[in-house]
C-alpha cells in the first residue's frame, strides 16, 4: 500500500510539474530581425519564437534552454554571405521549418548555417533549408543531435574540396540523421571522433563522399541513397559500424571503402557504375565497387556490385575480411589483390555469385563444382606490369590461361572462392 501511495504522489508531483511548465510557456510571435533579436534574449524555458514569412537579415544566437525557434512558411535567416546563420549554445534547442541561408564560406571560422557548441544537446534541427557555401550543420562536443527531414545545399560553383560538408560532426555521441536531402557540398555527412550515430533514408549527390567516417565507433547507416558523388560511403579508421540496405551509383573512386576499419558490417548494399574516365592501373585509381585497404577484419556480405571498373580491391593488409553471398556483376576487372598472401572468399560452405565462373552444378546445390579464382598469375602480371595490358586479349595469353587451369597452377595462390554460387543470391538490393 506505501508503494502505492509513493507512486500516485509522484504522477501527482510530474503531472502537475508538467501543467505548471506548459502554463508558464509563452509564445513569441516576431516579424522583424530586431524582434527576432529581442525574443531571442527574453526567451525563457519552454518558449516558443514563430517567425513570420520574411527574410529576417540576421546572424542569430539562442542562449536559453528549452526553447522553440519555428518558421511559418516563407521565414528565412539570410547571414548576409559571412559568418553563421544561427547558433546554438544551450541544450533542449528545437528549430523547426525555417530556411537559413547566406552563411559564410570560411571554414576554419566554422561558418555554417546551424552551429551547435559544447553543451547544446538534445538539440532537434527538424525541416530546415540550408543553402550556403559553408557547413549546413556544424556540431562539436554535445551530445544526443537529431536532425530530420532537411535539405541541405552547397555551392556548386566552388571546388568540391573547398565547400563545407552537409553535416559535420565532431565528438558528439548518440546522433540520429534521417531523412535528410544532401547535394553539392564537400562530404555529405562527415563525422570526426563520433559515438553510436544513426543515419536513416538520406539521400546524397554532387558530393565527396556520401558519409564519411573517420575514428568512429559503434555507428549504423541504413537505406541511405548515394549517386553522382566520387565515393559512396567511406569507413576510415574506425570500428564496428553497421552499413546496409544502401545504395550507391554513377561514382568515380568507389562504392564502399573500408580503410582500416575493423569490426565492420557490410550487408545487403548495391553498388553499381563506378567508373574512373582518369583511372589509371599503374596507380590503382580505376573506380572500385568496394575498396579494402589496409589491416581490419570486417564482415562483407550480400552485396550487390555491379558495371564498376574494378568490383573489389584489396590492398596493404586488407585479408582479414570475411567476403561470402555476394554478386559480382558485369565488373570490367572482378578483383584486383596483389598480395601473396592466398585468400579464401567464402564462409561456411557458402561462397559468392561471378558473372563470369564458367564452371558446372552437376549436383543441382547451387554451389559450382569447381572452386573459383577471380584473378590469376596473369592478371597479377598485368596489374604490376600495367604496360603489358594490351596483350591480355591475345591468343597466347589465352592459351596461358587454359595451360595454367589444366595444370592448376594457381592452386592456392590470390584469391579462392571454393563455394561459388551459381545463381544471385535471392532478395539482393537493386
Amino acid at each position: 500500500m506505501m508503494s502505492l501511495r509513493i507512486l500516485r504522489n509522484a504522477v501527482f508531483l510530474f503531472a502537475a510539474a508538467f501543467a505548471f511548465s506548459a502554463a508558464g510557456a509563452a509564445e513569441h510571435r516576431v516579424a522583424s530581425a530586431d524582434q527576432l533579436d529581442d525574443a531571442l534574449i527574453d526567451a525563457e524555458e519552454g518558449d516558443v519564437i514563430i517567425m513570420q514569412p520574411g527574410i529576417y537579415r540576421i546572424q542569430a544566437e539562442v542562449d536559453t534552454r528549452g526553447i522553440t525557434l519555428r518558421g511559418e512558411p516563407g521565414a528565412v535567416i539570410d547571414a548576409g554571405g559571412k559568418g553563421t546563420a544561427l547558433v546554438i549554445r544551450r541544450p533542449r534547442v528545437r528549430v523547426e521549418n525555417l530556411t537559413l541561408r547566406g552563411y559564410g564560406p570560411d571554414l576554419y571560422a566554422r561558418d555554417a548555417g546551424v552551429k551547435l557548441t559544447d553543451g547544446a544537446d538534445d538539440a532537434v534541427l527538424a525541416g530546415l533549408t540550408l543553402e550556403g557555401a559553408g557547413f549546413g550543420v556544424r556540431a562539436d562536443r554535445l551530445e544526443r543531435l537529431r536532425i530530420e527531414n532537411c535539405s541541405i545545399a552547397g555551392d556548386a560553383k566552388m571546388h568540391v574540396l573547398d565547400r563545407g560538408d552537409g553535416v559535420f560532426l565532431n565528438y558528439v555521441k548518440d546522433p540520429v540523421l534521417v531523412g535528410n536531402r544532401v547535394r553539392n557540398v564537400r562530404d555529405g555527412f562527415y563525422f570526426e571522433n563520433v559515438d553510436r550515430s544513426v543515419s536513416e533514408r538520406n539521400t546524397f549527390t554532387g558530393a565527396q563522399y556520401g558519409i564519411h567516417y573517420m575514428y568512429t565507433r559503434g555507428d549504423s547507416a541504413a537505406d541511405n541513397r548515394a549517386a553522382g558523388v566520387r565515393g559512396g560511403y567511406a569507413l576510415m579508421s574506425s570500428r564496428n559500424i553497421t552499413l546496409r540496405r544502401s545504395t550507391s551509383s554513377g561514382n568515380i573512386e568507389f562504392g564502399i571503402l573500408l580503410n582500416v576499419a575493423d569490426g565492420c558490417l557490410v550487408e545487403d548494399n548495391s553498388v553499381s557504375g563506378v567508373h574512373n574516365p582518369k583511372g589509371n592501373p599503374a596507380l590503382d585509381t580505376e573506380g572500385k565497387g568496394i575498396f579494402i585497404y589496409g589491416p581490419g577484419r570486417n564482415r562483407v556480405t550480400r552485396n550487390l556490385i555491379e558495371k564498376a571498373d574494378i568490383g573489389i580491391g584489396v590492398a596493404l593488409g586488407g585479408e582479414g575480411n570475411v567476403l561470402w553471398e555476394n554478386a559480382f556483376v558485369e565488373n570490367t576487372i572482378q578483383v584486383r589483390y596483389v598480395g601473396e598472401k592466398p585468400l579464401e572468399w567464402s564462409h561456411e560452405g557458402r561462397g559468392n555469385f561471378w558473372s563470369t565462373y564458367l564452371g558446372w552444378d552437376l549436383d543441382h546445390d547451387g554451389i559450382g563444382d569447381r572452386p573459383y579464382q577471380p584473378n590469376d598469375s596473369l592478371d597479377r602480371i598485368f596489374w604490376i606490369y600495367p604496360e603489358a595490358r594490351f596483350l591480355m586479349d591475345s591468343p597466347v595469353v589465352a592459351l596461358l590461361r587454359w595451360l595454367a587451369n589444366q595444370f592448376e597452377i594457381d592452386r592456392g595462390k590470390g584469391v579462392t572462392d571454393s563455394h561459388p554460387l551459381t545463381a544471385l543470391p535471392e532478395g539482393l538490393l537493386r
